[in-house]
């Protein structure tokens, strides 16, 4: 699934090419699920005409602020892309929704298994109602030394389950969380209210530059994730943990193992990552 890089990324490449963009149209939406709370002539009746104002991201979700406080809202789930395209483009296979702006420009939503999802909503406040219903902190933008010892605080549920929880933090998903786990010398099944206060701050630390590393390396291409041009990302070539059963950790060289927390694969070193501490160990 794409996560909070693949996002970010995604939202920085759509707002260099289409703010200021009028919506011709909008169609092509052949699997009503994928409309939760809109019928697709509302949405067409109501985003044609209007220009792109803002392309943002909050957690996974994409947010395209259009004229008239009117919001087009993506969440791609597990396989979902958003391509740019030419006018007169064929489309992929699994295009299930797509914006289309004068000027041809074509913006489609590319979503082999069907579980992406696109909202609308009307104004401002509904969209920050619904995403506050769901998300918690941003690690890039909210999260502090004393917001994360707040948020964490009576919290004994594993830490791997608390990074998944999106109403902890916003955007975190499998790879990234143990990724940051790895980085920070964590066991993934510590219990969260058992972390010493320097142990709270690499996990901090360890969030942030994970997250900012997958950006800058343009994020992980895993089951077919691409940016809006169809490029790769790279960040796949530099993980230290996640999915690299048996291979040496690349700071102790003990085999990685893998188990299951929550029905998710987890991977991690378990000399660097001790159940019942860490220490810093050599890097």
């Amino acid at each position: 699934m794409p996560e909070l890089p693949e996002v970010e990324i995604t939202a920085r490449g759509l707002r260099a090419r289409i703010l200021g963009s009028r919506v011709a149209a909008a169609g092509a939406m052949d699997w009503p699920p994928m409309l939760p709370n809109a019928a697709p002539e509302h949405l067409e009746a109501t985003v044609r005409g209007r220009t792109v104002q803002t392309v943002d991201r909050r957690g996974k979700y994409l947010l395209m602020g259009l004229e008239g406080d009117c919001w087009l809202v993506v969440h791609r789930k597990m396989s979902g892309n958003l391509l740019l395209h030419e006018a007169g483009d064929a489309p992929a296979p699994h295009t299930h929704f797509a914006l289309r702006f004068e000027g041809g420009a074509e913006l489609h939503f590319v979503d082999p298994r069907k579980f992406g999802r696109v909202y609308l909503f009307e104004s401002r406040a509904r969209l920050d109602a619904f995403l506050s219903d769901r998300l918690g902190l941003e690690p890039l933008a909210d999260l502090t030394a004393r917001r994360l010892t707040a948020h964490i605080r009576g919290r004994r549920g594993r830490l791997k389950s608390l990074l998944l929880n999106q109403r902890f933090l916003a955007g975190i998903g499998n790879i990234y969380a143990d990724e940051i786990l790895w980085e920070a010398r964590l066991h993934p099944e510590r219990a969260a209210d058992s972390l010493t206060p320097p142990e709270r701050v690499r996990l901090l630390h360890a969030a942030r530059g994970i997250l900012e590393a997958a950006i800058e390396r343009r994020g992980t291409t895993f089951a077919g994730y691409v940016d809006e041009t169809g490029a790769r990302g790279e960040n796949q070539q530099h993980l230290r943990a996640y999915g690299r059963t048996g291979l040496p950790c690349l700071r102790c060289g003990r085999p990685i193992q893998r188990i299951v927390i929550a029905q998710r694969g987890t991977w991690f070193c378990p000399r660097c990552q001790k159940r019942g501490g860490t220490s810093p160990g050599r890097r």
